[in-house]
């Protein structure tokens, strides 16, 4: 793994590439048919060939799994599917080894129905101190047959639940899901010891799960559309949870990386203040469509709402909750919005791929730092899971209209020739995988000097050891229609042609990197991206 060189800052995370681990989908050491810690302490060799700077792994944490570990009964505990707290120690440590760090992933909004927390509030009954942790509430009606308000849900369905006693309780997910009340102290305690907890076995950093969602305006209104903000979403008093958490981070060094929707820039820009989080992911970006004019914005945009407080960009192409780049970027609509994801949506692999490939390019260059979800390296496109082996609870609650999650998060092909592509050696994996996929495996691909996985690895390598990428400027170069080009440090510049014909290559003095082959005239094609030093 190259050693970072002097132009890069001292503060890694302002330019870092973070590798996102699914657990459940990445490796399994046991050969039970689900991802663990053994299994992703054994591909680490793997990671560090990659090139990454660190791994965020999504909740591994005692969970009945609902909803893919965000529902969590306890945060100091590693489900017995994943290993143990020994296990996940020895990960953090021997990727320190390796210059890896770790980020985990802290899910505060909600806890799952099987916390103890919740079960004592079940138990205790209505008017309890216990169910003051939570939001409880009797309903509206005569009989109080209503929900207490009409709050939308972040996935399909509803958002109150109603028990045997009456009272109704809050959940923005699903109703294993409820949501925490963090008006109350020990909601915030709480939170403030799993902090520490973590980063005391060593983890450098926590992303935040729904991190604007969890101050709710104590008078519980009803939702008026258009309302800014509404009452259960980047409510003011959130700040001071995430000043008190800062100062936690900075005892020990830790950062933090925030999953912050919000549609209004200077609201996005205050999470982002100096004594508040580090970072926040920029989904803007993510849900961008495969556009000039569209991804120029997006790009002008997202550097303008983090520069006020001088927070770096995060650029992400996917995550586990969205479709796969290659397969949205061969759609007639290449956007990303989970409103429009239907079953059949015709897609054209090829072209998402050349454009993968050239997104990677351009997503590399850009100032800040990048967020790899697993497989993305491997050019891995959305599965189509069979309707009876659809786990993902966003199908089920929409009445089996939307196909859910779960395309995005199959068990990854390490050998071609291997049974399960060398995921695990016994038990069937927790989702099939497609019939097709020993071409992704990265052995395979490893063989390969024209695969998605070769020029991911060039591509980490020269963003490690050649000046100009990471933090720092941006300049746009005048182009004709439809071409993306900018220049960074030290000469480095980047060319995107989204056009309906090739172009040009500026003057330059090398060719660092293409994202596919140049025309014979040395003309770039449609759909291809090159790194130039000028």
């Amino acid at each position: 793994m190259a050693a970072p060189t002097p132009h890069r800052t001292d503060d890694w995370w302002r330019d870092a590439v973070i590798y996102q681990v699914y657990p459940r989908s990445f490796a399994d050491g046991d050969g039970d048919g689900t991802g663990d810690l053994a299994g992703v302490r054994a591909r680490l060799p793997y990671l560090a060939e990659l090139g990454v700077d660190a791994v965020w792994f999504t909740p591994w944490y005692l969970s009945p799994l609902v909803d893919g570990g965000y529902d969590v009964a306890d945060y100091r505990t590693i489900d017995p599917a994943f290993g143990t707290l020994a296990e996940a120690e020895k990960l953090i440590a021997e990727a320190r080894g390796l210059g890896i760090r770790t980020i985990v992933d802290i899910v505060p909004n909600h806890v799952s129905d099987q916390h103890p927390w919740f079960r004592a509030a079940l138990a205790a009954g209505p008017g309890s101190p216990e169910r003051e942790l939570f939001h409880f509430r009797p309903g509206r009606g005569e009989n109080g047959e209503l929900p207490p308000n009409d709050w939308p849900s972040q996935f399909s369905g509803t958002t109150w639940t109603r028990l045997p006693d009456g009272d109704w309780y809050l959940h923005l997910f699903t109703p294993e899901q409820p949501d925490l009340n963090w008006a109350h102290p020990a909601v915030r305690q709480e939170h403030e010891d799993v902090l520490r907890f973590w980063f005391e076995r060593g983890v450098a950093g926590v992303r935040i799960d729904s991190a604007a969602l969890l101050v709710k305006d104590p008078a519980l209104p009803d939702f008026v559309e258009g309302a800014d903000p509404p009452p259960f979403i980047d409510q003011d008093e959130i700040h001071d949870i995430y000043r008190s958490w800062r100062a936690i981070a900075d005892e020990y060094g830790g950062v933090f990386v925030g999953e912050v929707w919000l549609p209004d820039a200077e609201r996005f820009a205050r999470y982002l203040r100096p004594d508040e989080l580090h970072t926040a992911f920029n989904f803007t970006f993510l849900t961008c469509p495969w556009e000039h004019g569209r991804l120029r914005r997006t790009i002008d945009d997202t550097l303008a709402e983090h520069a006020p407080v001088e927070a770096p960009a995060t650029w992400v192409l996917c995550n586990h909750d969205v479709t796969r780049t290659v397969t949205r970027y061969g759609r007639a609509d290449t956007a990303f919005d989970f409103a429009s994801k239907r079953f059949g949506t015709p897609t054209d692999l090829d072209l998402g791929t050349r454009r993968a490939r050239a997104a990677a390019l351009l997503t590399l260059a850009l100032p800040g730092s990048v967020y790899l979800y697993q497989g993305e390296e491997l050019g891995l496109p959305e599965a189509d899971i069979p309707r009876d082996r659809i786990q993902d609870p966003m199908h089920f609650r929409s009445g089996g209209t939307d196909p859910g999650r779960d395309g995005c998060r199959v068990p990854l092909p390490w050998q071609a020739d291997a049974p399960s592509y060398g995921f695990g050696t016994q038990a069937e994996p927790w989702l099939p995988q497609p019939a097709d996929w020993a071409r992704y495996a990265v052995d395979r691909q490893s063989d390969d000097p024209d695969s998605m996985l070769a020029l991911y690895r060039r591509a980490l390598l020269l963003r490690r050891t050649e000046p100009g990428f990471g933090d720092g400027p941006l300049t746009w170069l005048p182009t004709e229609d439809g071409i993306l080009a900018f220049r960074r440090t030290h000469g480095l510049v980047c060319v995107v042609n989204l056009s309906d014909a090739p172009t040009a290559l500026p003057a330059h003095k090398r060719l660092l990197l293409a994202s596919g082959p140049l025309d014979p005239d040395g003309t770039l094609p449609t759909d291809t991206a090159v790194w130039l030093s000028a």
